[in-house]
């Protein structure tokens, strides 16, 4: 399991033969099955996940009980209510595999160390923050400028695979419409 992500790292830095060990070491391979809950609302994150296999999600319950999807993560890709798991507090979100998953998996402290003994690591972290800040800008603009269906467009586009995987009421939550609303683009789109 720890290829797929040593491969994506040793793509932005150079890795030597300790920061691979260290990766090894500090990445716990762990598989979930579909639907499970592997961080609660309420408790503070225990983990930083790495989509290997599969699809998660974030969520939430608003005011109404309903659940807001607010990330949906195609593999691969990293995972974590984030501000509550380096802040470590209490996250107000789920974190739910969507899909049975194949995760690697750190903690806090275990990424701490990583950080502080590998530069590489180091390097590669602040890589994964800018682009997480460029993915939320980006979603925060899609959000206020496109229509449901450009935004719905924009996502089978880039991540096609989503439509197979992930239920309508997920995809419809995520991209701020009804599953009604959904259901009638596409529509719209096969006709």
């Amino acid at each position: 399991m720890h290829s797929g992500l040593l491969n994506i790292i040793s793509q932005k830095v150079q890795l030597t033969d300790n920061d691979v060990d260290l990766w090894e070491m500090l990445f716990e391979p762990v598989q979930f099955p579909k639907n499970s809950i592997v961080e609660e609302a309420g408790a503070v994150p225990q983990y930083l996940y790495f989509v290997v296999k599969g699809f998660m999600r974030l969520f939430h319950h608003n005011k109404n009980g309903d659940e807001v999807t607010t990330h949906i993560n195609c593999p691969p890709g990293f995972l974590t209510s984030y501000v509550n798991f380096i802040n470590q507090t209490k996250a107000n979100e789920n974190v739910q595999c969507i899909t049975d998953c194949e995760l690697l998996r750190i903690t806090k402290s275990n990424l701490d160390n990583l950080t502080i003994q590998s530069a590489a690591f180091k390097d590669f972290s602040i890589i994964v923050f800018q682009q997480s800040i460029a993915y939320n800008e980006a979603r925060s603009k899609e959000l206020a400028t496109l229509t449901a269906g450009e935004r719905y467009e924009k996502l089978i586009e880039n991540y096609p695979g989503i439509i197979h995987h992930v239920p309508v009421q997920y995809i419809a939550s995520f991209l701020g419409m009804k599953p009604e609303s959904l259901s009638r683009i596409r529509k719209q789109m096969n006709s």
